[in-house]
Order: C-alpha cells, then structure tokens, then sequence
C-alpha cells in the first residue's frame, strides 16, 4: 500500500529547469531528486503529480501552472500533447536551438573529456513545420479516446483510426486530423484513404487480435513534386485491395508511385516483404546541386531534404577537398554524401551493410554520370580491413555517418591504424559520438564542430566534427 501513495506524491511550486533528453523537461524536487515532466517548458513554474519513483528520478505531470515560461509559444497542432511527435512546439524556436547546441556541447565535453575548439553555432532549419519527406501512419479499429470522449455519455461511433501510435502503447493509435510535418497532399492523401475505407466499410487492422484488411500507409514526397504511397494491407483481398488503390490514384493523378504489400507477419516492418508495384514507377526522384537520388520503398534518406542539402554542404566544406584525395564514405547509405563530395574528390569508395542501399547507390552514380565513386556491400568492422585498404588505397580523408549507437570499435581501431589526415564524423548521437572521439583522441584532434537542426519542435539534432591528425 505504501509503495502506491510514495507514486502519488504532489509537489507544488516547482521551477523547470532544463529541457532534457527525449523532449522531457526537467526539475528538481525537495528532496534533490530530478523530475521527469512532459509538455513543459523551461522557466515553467508548475505543480507536478509524480506516477513513476526510482532511486534516483521522479516521473511526473504538470497539475496546475503557477508562472509560464518566457520560452512559450502556443502550438499550432491541434494534437500537441496527446501525440507524441512534436514535443517542442510550445517552445519558441530560438531556445530549441539553443537547448540543442547545449546538449551537444555537453555531451563532448562530459562524455568526451576531450579539448575542443569554439563550437560554431548551430545551423537552424528554414523551414520549421513541414519539412519532412517521409511518413507512416497506422491503421486501427479502436482509436486513442480522449478524456472528454472518455467521460462523455454521447454514442462514440466509428472508432477507426489512421494515424499515429499513443507514445509507449503499441496497441493504440491517435487518429490524425492534420499533421504538420509533411507538405500537402499528404494530409489530403491520409484523410482520403480513411474516409474511402470508411465509406466501404474496409476492415481497418486490430493489433491484438491480428485481424483486418488495411494495416499502415506510407508517404514519400521529394523537392522535385514527385509522391510515393505505399499501403500495407494485413491479408489479401483483391477485390478490395484495387477499388482503395483505383480510387487513390484516380483521385490523386500527381501519385508518382503507388505501391502495396500484403503482410501477415506480427509486426509491420515492409523490410523483409515483396512490395509490389500497382502504379507508376518504383520509385521517386530527390535532386539536389544537378545530382538525382532514386528514392524506393525501403530506402533510407535523410528525413528533411532541405537540411540534408546544408548538412552535405557542411560536410563538404569540412572535408577540405581539392580534387586530389581519395576519400572513404563509410556507412554510405544510398552513396548521397559520396556523390556529393565526388566532384571535389579524386576518388570515392561507400561501404555499406545493406545490400539493397548499395544496389541504389550505384545506380544513382549510374543515372549520375559519376565514375570516381565505387560502392561496396558489407559490415563495417569486417570490411574494412587491411586488404580493402590495400585493394583500393589509403584515403586521405574518411567521412563517417553511423547509426545511433555510432561506430564499432573495431571501426575506431581501424582508422586510427590508417591515420587518414581528415575524419569529418557526422552523427545523429553526440552522446556515441562523444564516446568515439574519445577513442580517437590519442591521434585526432577536434578542430571543428557545427551543430545542425534537421528536427525543428524535437528534441533531435544532428552534429558535424572535423577531426585532424596531431
């Protein structure tokens, strides 16, 4: 019983403080443990309900708002707070900046313990809502209630939904009205699809029982106006399959791609599935400095297409070419960096471990006209060895983008045995890239670091480290 009021806990009056990881802000209470609170902002003066209690945290929610931040700005989505997408839309733009060049500077420094040079500041994004290229939505037949849907006595009708999943319930999606993070007709798109599965009365998936016809969609749009859609469907159903898919592609002709899966699996990842193709083409086209990127299904791009542009131009410029060096694009993805830099370079070699994003890479180089670019499939740690290094030469420079949990140490070992002159280190974790400057440390010095935003109103950020030889 005990256990139960300890989680209950009321404190009032308390100030917040930070804005910390995961878009949680972050407070002190009493007694000097830190509380966790969401859809706060820094400078909040707040009454906080805690319901989690550890050793040495707190989790809680703001009950009432005594003082309100500076830092505050009203969101502009109508599903602030309940989805889980945007957490700093009731923050102004400028401190989310300033929040993560902070969380980067802190995490090179503490993690790190490493010299570093003045930090330049972090490259804000132009656009601030609709900048993402990619989306995926989930199909549900019990839809997220609401509190007020909850206390309310009035017959709730259809509880389809096609949206987003309610943050740690895997079984509940949020019915979306209007997003803001891709540019129309995304919206017209989503919106169109559940009212024509509604008015057909297609099955929309229930997750716990493992039943229903329609499971996510997916949409893909580019600078260049072209649009992917992909739905998965949960079984086959040919006869409804194509009168939802006809009716898209008849209503929105701009559909580039049109694309389906059927999967039955218990999970809905399409990376192991045959997608088949019922319209157009398979695939999209991003252009970016004259150069065209195939984009398919299970392609992976940076997610906003205009701060990829200035996070490459960055990278570049880190990079220092001048037409002589031979330059190593490690975990190269789809080559975009590689053939980026190609032009300034004398030589590029991407090495990746998915097949099918090297299958694209040298198609794109292909469609490109680029031929001192050479793509290699493979795990990091195991190809990168001395023999590849003999086959193809000791590069000047290394240019590395990993995964979150940043690179192998096998990986750390091996360019600190090559000692290229440069290592531009691109990361979208400065806590694991803090980490692997610390282990390059002993030969690498930080002589630049640059901060870039691809996430506004997330607590995500991207961050560029030029490293030389000492």
């Amino acid at each position: 019983m005990g256990r139960k009021n300890t989680d209950k806990i009321v404190f009032h009056q308390i100030q917040v403080l930070d804005a910390g990881a995961k878009g949680v802000s972050v407070a002190k209470a009493p007694d000097g443990k830190v509380i966790f609170i969401p859809n706060v902002v820094p400078g909040d003066v707040v009454d906080v309900q805690t319901f989690k209690k550890r050793k040495a945290y707190y989790e809680g929610k703001a009950v009432k708002f005594h003082e309100l931040s500076d830092y505050r700005v009203e969101p502009i989505c109508e599903h602030f707070g309940v989805c889980g997408g945007c957490k700093w839309q009731n923050m102004k733009y400028g401190q989310q900046l300033a929040f993560k060049q902070n969380e980067v500077k802190n995490h090179l420094q503490r993690i790190g313990k490493i010299e570093l040079p003045e930090f330049e500041d972090i490259l804000g994004s132009e656009k601030q809502f609709f900048y993402r290229n990619k989306m995926e939505f989930s199909f549900s037949n019990s839809r997220w209630l609401t509190e007020k849907e909850i206390g309310s006595t009035e017959d709730l009708g259809n509880r389809n939904a096609l949206g987003f999943h309610i943050p740690k319930m895997w079984d509940k999606i949020l019915d979306i009205n209007k997003c803001h993070l891709q540019e129309d007709p995304s919206n017209a798109i989503r919106n169109e699809i559940r009212a024509f599965a509604n008015e057909h009365n297609l099955a929309f998936f229930n997750p716990r029982e493992h039943s229903g016809l329609l499971r996510t969609v997916m949409i893909r749009t580019v600078s260049t106006g072209e649009i992917m859609v992909l739905i998965q469907f949960f079984e086959e159903d040919k006869a409804n399959r194509e009168l939802i898919l006809n009716h898209l592609y008849e209503k929105f002709p701009q559909i580039t791609s049109l694309q389906y899966v059927v999967n039955g699996k218990p999970n809905d990842t399409i990376y192991d599935q045959d997608v088949i193709l019922y319209k157009g083409r398979n695939y999209i086209l991003e252009e970016m400095e004259g150069l065209k990127f195939s984009i398919n299904a299970k392609s992976f791009y940076q997610t906003n297409s205009d701060q990829a542009y200035e996070l490459y131009k960055i990278t570049r410029e880190f990079a220092g070419l001048t037409g002589n060096e031979t330059v190593y694009d490690l975990y190269t993805g789809t080559g975009t960096i590689a053939q980026f830099v190609s032009k300034k370079a004398k030589k590029v070699i991407g090495v990746e471990s998915v097949p099918e994003a090297i299958i694209d890479a040298k198609a794109n180089a292909e469609r490109n006209n680029i031929t001192n670019c050479e793509f290699f499939v493979g795990d990091m740690k195991v190809v990168f060895n001395e023999a590849f290094i003999a086959q193809h030469g000791k590069p000047d420079v290394i240019i590395t983008d990993p995964p979150r949990d940043g690179m192998h140490k096998d990986v750390v070992e091996q360019i600190l045995k090559i000692a290229p002159k440069k290592v531009v280190y691109v990361s979208c974790n400065s806590a694991t890239q803090a980490r692997d400057l610390a282990l390059m440390d002993e030969k690498y010095k930080v002589t630049r670091v640059r901060p870039v935003d691809m996430f506004p109103q997330t607590h995500h950020v991207e961050n560029v480290v030029l490293l030389e030889l000492r």
